[in-house]
């Protein structure tokens, strides 16, 4: 086992095991990794003003940073163990290298410090020290919040440690054993290369957390009350459930309509209608004239916004070929004249709704009327025009799906994107690539992708009208 077993293992059993064990052709390419990676280099990089290089050698002649070494050892009980330190950094002490040593890093997004970082450490250091033949005290954990580089210690004591060695042991355990169960909560899901295989496996055996809105706390609640599938969360009563969940103080009393209607549509594959809405008559009239879509690509790390796509629609009959597209790239040395372009295609058809995916775009737009000084009035005016379909789509209806994301409805209406595997994270994944290489490839395969996500958008809205068009 190694420590990134020991880092897919605190977030889920089964992705250990996977990592481990698993048919590497099950698995997909994560962007999040890829950029998790240059973003960790690029802040080791800085943290070691650019001093850093690669293996056993970097150690041996004593380098500020070093990265890419693989140190193996007996850790206890017969045990083999590997560890994989994101970073060494080079301290006063005594080695066998000489007067220095090193201690271990980890690369931290955001404010939090979790046990993912507080592990990694404390098993990298029980390794390092015979390896270097030095005692380690303390860890560090680097980060980038507020412009520049932060960095806290942690003390490895002995509670740290013997905690690590009880996670180990049940680590080797779990990947001796059978492959484990999928993990109730889902959310940990999206960003994990192993996800397809699994939704898989949930929607065969009618996993209660494939349903839109039930997390893992519901699905416990369910299961207590013997709700254990989705099939019987499909065939129970409505009321029954309302009243069951009222009874336990939790405020889902229609929500529990909502669960059972969106089981029966996810088993019957067919979508339901909601009634009594006037949602979709509303917007039939403000887009007869025409509209934009609008959708935006960014970095939400660094809250960049690095592409604005618009997508201009006159006529709803016209082929989807010969509508306008027009992307505004968003440099950071050159916001203001990016703001002033996005609001001059807005005013250019003033009357026109503005179409969009998510609370996203209505916000971005929102805060660049803000950025240009616009009146409290004129803001009013400009936001009032923003149409959101996520919300729109799910007031109508009750779609056979898993979530109400944008790929997977525009999906599920027939929608493909021209490149394959396609994902917000993969968008940003080029964009890193762009700024690191300047490679125009990168730029367009971006555009492309912004291009489709308005088509996409599109077909949502085509959806909702011809639909209502149907009821009149």
């Amino acid at each position: 086992m190694n420590s990134l077993h020991l880092k897919s293992f605190t977030r889920c059993k089964r992705k250990a095991w996977l990592d481990f064990k698993g048919k590497k052709s099950y698995e997909v390419w994560s962007p999040h990794k890829a950029i998790d990676k240059i973003n960790q280099f690029q802040i080791f990089s800085e943290f070691c003003n650019g001093e850093i290089y690669t293996g056993l050698k970097a150690c041996e002649n004593g380098y500020q940073g070093v990265i890419g070494l693989k140190i193996k050892g007996n850790l206890f009980q017969n045990i083999n163990a590997e560890i994989r330190p994101q970073l060494l950094v080079k301290t006063k002490g005594k080695s066998k290298w000489g007067q220095y040593k090193y201690l271990p890093a980890v690369y931290k997004l955001g404010h939090k410090t979790t046990k993912e970082h507080l592990f990694d450490l404390a098993f990298s250091s029980m390794l390092l020290e015979s390896f270097q033949e030095s005692k380690i005290e303390k860890g560090l954990i680097i980060s980038n919040f507020g412009g520049k580089v932060n960095v806290e210690e942690i003390y490895l004591n002995k509670k740290l440690r013997k905690k690590v060695l009880n996670v180990l042991l049940s680590l080797n355990a779990c990947l001796e054993g059978f492959m484990p169960e999928i993990t109730q909560d889902r959310k940990k899901c999206t960003i994990c290369s192993w996800q397809n295989f699994c939704d898989k496996e949930a929607k065969e055996n009618g996993y209660l957390t494939d349903i839109d809105g039930i997390g893992s706390k519901t699905a416990s609640l369910l299961i207590t009350n013997g709700i254990s599938d989705t099939q019987s969360l499909a065939s129970y009563s409505e009321k029954k459930l309302g009243d069951k969940l009222s009874k336990l103080n939790y405020q889902m009393y229609e929500k529990a309509s909502l669960f059972v209607k969106q089981a029966q549509a996810y088993i019957s594959e067919e979508p339901h209608r909601i009634i009594n809405k006037n949602d979709t008559n509303d917007l039939l009239k403000k887009i007869c004239s025409g509209f934009f879509i609008f959708d935006i690509e960014s970095n939400p790390d660094n809250k960049h916004e690095f592409l604005y796509g618009f997508l201009k629609i006159n006529n709803l009959s016209i082929k989807k070929e010969d509508h306008i597209y027009k992307p505004l790239l968003n440099l950071k040395n050159n916001k203001q004249e990016s703001y002033r372009k996005i609001i001059e295609i807005l005013s250019s058809e003033k009357q026109w709704p503005v179409l969009h995916y998510g609370e996203t775009e209505k916000i971005a737009i929102i805060n660049i009327a803000k950025n240009l000084n616009f009146s409290h009035e004129e803001i009013d005016l400009l936001a009032s025009r923003f149409i959101d379909l996520h919300t729109l789509i799910r007031k109508s209806w009750i779609l056979p799906l898993k979530n109400y994301g944008l790929k997977t409805v525009s999906n599920w209406l027939g929608f493909e994107w021209m490149q394959k595997n396609v994902s917000g994270s993969k968008a940003l994944y080029w964009w890193i690539q762009y700024q690191i290489t300047e490679n125009e490839i990168f730029l367009k395969k971006i555009i492309q992708y912004n291009k489709d996500d308005c088509l996409a958008t599109l077909q949502i809205a085509e959806y909702l009208i011809k639909n209502q068009l149907k009821k009149n």
